[in-house]
C-alpha cells in the first residue's frame, strides 16, 4: 500500500514544545512577547515552558522510539541559536542542543526534517519591522547558510518556512498571532512577498553552496483546506471557488511551482477591490524583481499542511473597507455531515486530504509530496481512550493510500500533528493535537500515550512489515 521507504513523521515546533524561553543565552522571539502581553492568549497562557522540551528532550525521544517513527520534523528557534537574529553572535549552547536532538535522532534510526522558521521571528529582528521589512529575505538567508553549514551535514530534508499564509494573515491581518498586527488588506500581502523573496534566496543558497555535498532537500511548508463548489456545477460557486484557492494556496504555490509569479486572478481580484475603494497607491500585492533570485522551481518537494476542507459560494459584495477578505469576495460553508473535532474550524474530512492531493498532482507538475502536518484536536475533558482520533488516522491513513495507489500522487510521507500536546499558539493548552498527552498540572510533564498513539504505532509497524 505504501512505498518501502515511506516517511512515517510526527511533528513539533520549537516554541509550542521547548520551553526555556530564556535559558542559556536564548533571545526573544515575538512569540515571548506576544503571550507576555495580557489578553493575547486563552487564559494568559504562555511557551515559557511549554513542555520543557528544552530540558526533557530524552523524554521526547522516548515518545518518537515508542511510535516506531522513521522521520520527526522539529523547527529550530532561530532566537535559540542567533539571539539578536544575526550571524554576530551565535549561541552555543543553543548549537549543542539542537546538535544533540539531530544526533540522537540519527542514532535512532530516526531522519529529521528541519524547519528553518516556525512562527517564532527574533524580536530583535521584529524591532526592525519584522516580515513587512525588505530586509528581512536576506537576514533569513543568512541565518539559513548557518543552519545549513552547521547541521546539514546530517539533515536531508528541509523547510525554510512553516505556513506563510498564516503568518501573514494570523500575524498581521487579523492580529491574533504574534506580532499582532492589524493592518487589513495591506501588511499580509507584503510580509507573503517578503516569505517568498527570503525561501528562494534561502533554496538558491544551498543549491549554490551545499547540495553538491550535502545532498539534501528543501522546501516550503504550505498549508491548505480542499475547497470545492458549493453547489456543483454552479458558474458562480465555481469561480469563487476558484478565486479563493488563488488566494490562499495559490499565493505560494503558483510562484514556487508554476510560474514565478502570484497567479493572475489574485492580482486582479486584489487589483480590482483596490480601483472600487478608490485605492490609489501601487498594486497591494507587490511584484518580484528581476534583479533578485528567481522564485520559480525553489522547492524540492511539495510541503502539505492539511487539516480540513470548505465548501465555498460567491460573496456577499466586496465589502467597503480594504481586506483580505473583501479581495477573496467568497464565502466558507460548512457541509453539515463533517463531524467537528474539537475547535469549531476543524471539521474532519479525510476525503478532502486525497482531493486536494489529487489538484496538487494536476496543478503543480505531478511533483514528490509531503503532508507534514495533518491531526485531529480535543478540548475539554481529557480522553486518553481517544476513539475519535484513533479512527481519523486510519481514515485519513486509508485516504493517503488511494491517493498514491488508485491517482498516482507522488506521496513520499505522512507527518501527524503532533507528537505532543502543546502550546497550540492563541488557543494556548485547551486545546490538544498530541498523539502523547502532556500533564501540564505535573512538574515532570509526563507523558502518556494516547490510543491514537498506539493505533499509529500498529499502522507504522504493519507498514514497515509489509501487510498494509
Amino acid at each position: 500500500m505504501f512505498p518501502c521507504d515511506f516517511a512515517w513523521g510526527a511533528g513539533t515546533a520549537a516554541y509550542q514544545i521547548e520551553g526555556g524561553w530564556q535559558a542559556d543565552g536564548k533571545g526573544p522571539s515575538i512569540w515571548d512577547t506576544f503571550c507576555h502581553e495580557k489578553g493575547r492568549v486563552f487564559g494568559d497562557q504562555n511557551g515559557d515552558v511549554g513542555c520543557n522540551s528544552y530540558e526533557l528532550w530524552e523524554k521526547d525521544l522516548e515518545c518518537i522510539q515508542q511510535l516506531g517513527l522513521t522521520h520527526y520534523r522539529l523547527s529550530l528557534s532561530w532566537a535559540r541559536l542567533l539571539p539578536d537574529g544575526t550571524t554576530r553572535r551565535v549561541n552555543q549552547k543553543g548549537v549543542q542542543y539542537y546538535n544533540k536532538v539531530i544526533d540522537d535522532l540519527l542514532a535512532s534510526n530516526v531522519s529529521p526534517m528541519v524547519t528553518l522558521y516556525h512562527f517564532d521571528l527574533p524580536q530583535a529582528l521584529q524591532d526592525q519591522g519584522g516580515w513587512k521589512s525588505p530586509g528581512i529575505a536576506t537576514m533569513f538567508d543568512s541565518y539559513a547558510k548557518f543552519c545549513f553549514q552547521t547541521f546539514g551535514d546530517r539533515v536531508k530534508l528541509w523547510i525554510t518556512i512553516n505556513e506563510p499564509y498564516v503568518c501573514a494573515k494570523l500575524g498581521h491581518e487579523d492580529g491574533i498571532h504574534a506580532p499582532g498586527l492589524k493592518e487589513p488588506g495591506i501588511a499580509a500581502y507584503l510580509v507573503g512577498h517578503n516569505m517568498l523573496r527570503a525561501h528562494a534566496m534561502a533554496w538558491h543558497s544551498y543549491n549554490s553552496f551545499y547540495r553538491t555535498k550535502q545532498k539534501g532537500a528543501v522546501s516550503l511548508a504550505i498549508n491548505s483546506d480542499w475547497l470545492e463548489p458549493s453547489r456543483a456545477g454552479c458558474t458562480e460557486d465555481i469561480t469563487a471557488t476558484e478565486r479563493y484557492l488563488a488566494l490562499t494556496l495559490g499565493w505560494f504555490a503558483w510562484p514556487v511551482f508554476v510560474t514565478g509569479d502570484y497567479p493572475e486572478i489574485m492580482r486582479s481580484a486584489i487589483d480590482a477591490q483596490s480601483k472600487r475603494l478608490g485605492y490609489s497607491g501601487s498594486s497591494r500585492l507587490p511584484s518580484f524583481s528581476k534583479d533578485e533570485p528567481t522564485i520559480l522551481g525553489t522547492a524540492d518537494f511539495f510541503a502539505l499542511n492539511y487539516y480540513t476542507s470548505r465548501k465555498v459560494k460567491p460573496g456577499e459584495g466586496c465589502g467597503k473597507t480594504l481586506s483580505m477578505k473583501s479581495d477573496r469576495d467568497a464565502e466558507e460553508v460548512l457541509d453539515p455531515s463533517w463531524p467537528i473535532c474539537g475547535v469549531s474550524w476543524l471539521a474532519v474530512v479525510p476525503h478532502g486530504l486525497r482531493e486536494l492531493l489529487k489538484y496538487i498532482k494536476d496543478t503543480f507538475n505531478n511533483p514528490a509530496v509531503y503532508i507534514t502536518e495533518n491531526g485531529f484536536s480535543q478540548v475539554g475533558p481529557l480522553q486518553i481512550e481517544d476513539v475519535p482520533r484513533s479512527d481519523f488516522y486510519k481514515d485519513t491513513i486509508l485516504e493517503v493510500a488511494k491517493a498514491i495507489q488508485e491517482d498516482g500522487v507522488n506521496v513520499r510521507g505522512y507527518f501527524a500533528w503532533s507528537l505532543l500536546d502543546n502550546f497550540e499558539w492563541a488557543d494556548g493548552f485547551s486545546v490538544r493535537f498530541g498523539l502523547f498527552h502532556v500533564d501540564f498540572e505535573d512538574t515532570n510533564l509526563r507523558r502518556t500515550m494516547y490510543q491514537s498513539g498506539r493505533e499509529y504505532a500498529k499502522m507504522i509497524l504493519k507498514c514497515k512489515q509489509g501487510q498494509s
